[in-house]
């Protein structure tokens, strides 16, 4: 089983989320175009099935919606990956997206940790917070129980900068995610 649905429910939120590691249909709403839009290449770049149906307090601003989006993703891929046997576990991988160029380093470790690098030359894309990246990634992070390295190596496009970290993630989780022969969890200890 490499899949999983997560529902959650609070004052300020009401998300949906499917995943399924081995594909699937793409198919996010969100009420944050370029959030969607971002959720979107996530989802396409990895290979995987994304399912995100998510209504947030938007009058107030985009974070709760953003952050909790975060969360439930995050959860949703911890479920999915189970007890972490039979997967690479690590990966690394670099996007260019015209002037800006992005890293991504991703061990499924089960310890749950975030080093976020990256200026944002402009605060607000559309209607998200460009602050938000962080914040989103932080949540899927901790939530889902992985060690996250994400850095800007440089750029001038907010837009850009934000779509190369996205893209940089998905490719770096997809690769990690992936079967191997042995089946087994890749730890000397033996369990992660």
């Amino acid at each position: 089983m490499r899949n999983a649905a997560v529902e959650r429910k609070t004052k300020e939120t009401d998300i949906f989320v499917a995943l399924d590691l081995d594909g699937g249909k793409v198919s996010i709403e969100t009420g944050i175009g370029f959030f969607d839009h971002m959720l979107t290449a996530l989802a396409v770049h990895s290979g995987f099935g994304l399912t995100i149906r998510a209504k947030g307090d938007l009058e107030v601003d985009c974070h709760h919606t953003v952050e909790d989006v975060g969360i439930v993703l995050g959860q949703a891929l911890s479920k999915a990956l189970g007890n972490k046997s039979g997967i690479k576990r690590y990966s690394s991988f670099f996007i260019p997206m015209d002037e800006a160029l992005a890293f991504c380093s991703v061990d499924i470790s089960g310890r749950p940790f975030l080093v976020f690098d990256a200026v944002m030359p402009q605060a607000v894309v559309g209607e998200f917070d460009c602050c938000m990246t962080e914040e989103f990634f932080r949540a899927l992070a901790f939530n889902s129980g992985i060690t996250l390295h994400i850095k800007s190596m440089y750029g001038a496009n907010s837009h850009h900068i934000i779509e190369a970290i996205f893209k940089a993630v998905a490719h770096a989780l997809s690769s990690a995610s992936e079967k191997t022969s042995s089946g087994e969890v890749l730890s000397t200890k033996g369990v992660l």
